[in-house]
């Protein structure tokens, strides 16, 4: 069997690639959906994991999990439209858990509109949370890792509106469009720092946000319709391609976008 190397230069072998021992993350939006479901995988994969939100109130259930598999959980507070509130999380991790090995940018919202609808405070919200608030989460995270010589992995959250064009979500699918060539643009930039940043673009899954669409049969049956699965998504279906993606076993892949899709995208 062919053999990998760690972050730390020791041999890897099977599974154990896989393994995420000793590694430091920090999920945001984790209090809830997608946000809580990878939180609490990389946990199952070894990690320990600090969770970030707005308001740490929300966090108990996600933390609660995470010291359930034996591993350290963190709440912080973080909103990702705030540069200095982005700075503080990173650097109380640093503090509380000696450093950051991963970042999983997962906070994000949507309001849907028609396109001739949609004001600059839609626009403006929208864009400031998806796209620039996950750039400067990545930045402040990579500051870290470069300063303490950590060969880090960063996972973005995309999306199907990454690659299709979806009526009354036009915001929604900028900011996650500009999400991929952000994660192609600082791939390359990082690479030298030993910094791998990918991409997952979840298909669909019923959350929060999205409850609102399968309410309405109609649109379900529409949508299972050009899922050549034909089954939505469950949230333990992001795991295993984010746990992949932060651990030794991808060691050489960066600037990559996976969808977790069930076959939409290759279908369509």
């Amino acid at each position: 069997m062919a053999q990998g190397r760690t972050a730390h230069g020791q041999v890897a072998h099977g599974l154990a690639r896989f393994s995420l021992a000793g590694k430091r993350a920090l999920v945001t939006g984790a209090s809830r959906g997608i946000g809580r479901a990878l939180a609490v995988g990389l946990a199952e994969a070894g990690a320990d994991v600090a969770i970030a939100a707005r308001q740490t109130a929300g966090l108990d259930e996600t933390a609660a999990a995470i010291v359930a598999e034996g591993r350290r959980a963190l709440p912080l507070v973080m909103d990702v439209t705030d540069l200095a509130s982005i700075t503080a999380a990173v650097a109380q991790m640093r503090r509380d858990f000696g450093g950051i090995d991963i970042l999983v940018n997962n906070a994000g919202i949507e309001q849907v509109s028609p396109s001739l609808e949609v004001t600059e405070d839609i626009w403006d919200r929208i864009l400031d949370t998806n796209l620039k608030g996950a750039f400067f989460a990545a930045q402040q995270a990579a500051k870290a890792m470069i300063a303490d010589g950590v060969a880090g992995s960063i996972v973005n959250l995309c999306s199907l509106t990454t690659a299709v064009g979806i009526p009354t979500a036009v915001p929604y699918g900028s900011s996650k469009t500009g999400l991929l060539g952000m994660t192609r643009a600082l791939a390359a930039e990082w690479a030298p720092h030993r910094i791998r940043v990918n991409a997952i673009g979840p298909g669909y899954f019923q959350t929060d946000m999205t409850d609102v669409f399968y309410r309405d049969a109609a649109w379900r049956d529409a949508m299972l319709a050009k899922i050549p699965l034909q089954r939505f998504g469950e949230l333990d279906d992001l795991i295993g391609s984010t746990i992949f993606l932060c651990a030794d076993a991808a060691a050489y892949v960066t600037g990559q976008l996976l969808f977790i899709d069930g076959g939409y995208t290759a279908s369509i």
